[in-house]
């Protein structure tokens, strides 16, 4: 049996190396996780729903859930705007929102944190939630705001958890808030969702962070935010620093 020449070799050796590195480039990224700028931070989709509709449903399943609703609007009402009222506070204290502010509360529910803003002074509050609840909250999708481009100076949200395509959240934010709006997300990061969210942050906020593209980062702080653990503020940049 005659040998190979050497050349030969060299070449069989490298075709097999480059079918390898094509196949492995190839593969494509899980679908369960959303890349970021760092290996270890990211945000993990939930599996579980079979399309938009039917993410939907149960979204509105906890929303129009009856006992919830009761629970919302009596027991947990007066704990809730007394929580948010701290939070709002700390943050007018520090010049993120003011009595002028025209400010959106997404994912409102009955909307505690509008009363909340009304209360230290920010008359322009509206809240907005898949599920209106007149006068406080009117119909509107995360993903998609019936709101136009520049509408508010101030933007909170306890409920980017429940988003189930973060992309789209964040854009909606950016694009709605007006430049050298404040974007205030309260996340949990150290602790996991309720049943009806949509992703988990993993490693941190880098993930979330990576989404905001027409954003800088104001600060990251610890609070205790029923179930929700760390709450972060972002500044939208001046029309001229981005595209």
């Amino acid at each position: 049996m005659s040998i190979p020449h050497k050349p030969f070799v060299f070449l069989l050796v490298l075709s097999l190396l480059l079918l390898l590195h094509l196949f492995f480039s190839s593969t494509p990224t899980s679908p369960t996780t959303t890349a970021v700028a760092t290996s270890t931070a990211a945000i993990r989709m939930r599996p579980g729903f079979r399309s938009y509709d039917d993410y939907i449903k149960r979204q509105l399943n906890k929303t129009l859930d009856p006992r919830l609703r009761r629970l919302w609007a009596t027991r947990d009402w007066d704990r809730k705007v007394r929580v948010f009222t701290r939070f709002f506070a700390d943050l007018a204290a520090e010049g993120l929102v003011s009595n002028a502010s025209a400010a959106l509360c997404i994912g409102a529910r009955m909307g505690q944190e509008v009363v909340a803003l009304r209360d230290i002074g920010v008359a322009g509050a509206v809240g907005m939630d898949l599920a209106p609840a007149p006068p406080l909250v009117v119909a509107g999708d995360f993903h998609a705001q019936p709101f136009p481009d520049d509408s508010f100076d101030f933007e909170f949200s306890n409920v980017f958890d429940h988003a189930l395509y973060p992309k789209r959240f964040a854009a909606e934010v950016e694009r709605t808030l007006r430049p050298g709006g404040v974007a205030v997300l309260h996340v949990a990061v150290h602790r996991r969702g309720d049943k009806y969210s949509a992703n988990d942050l993993l490693g941190g906020v880098d993930g979330l962070l990576g989404l905001f593209k027409c954003s800088d980062l104001v600060r990251v702080r610890k609070v205790d935010g029923f179930g929700l653990d760390t709450e972060v503020v972002l500044r939208k940049k001046k029309k001229k620093n981005h595209k």
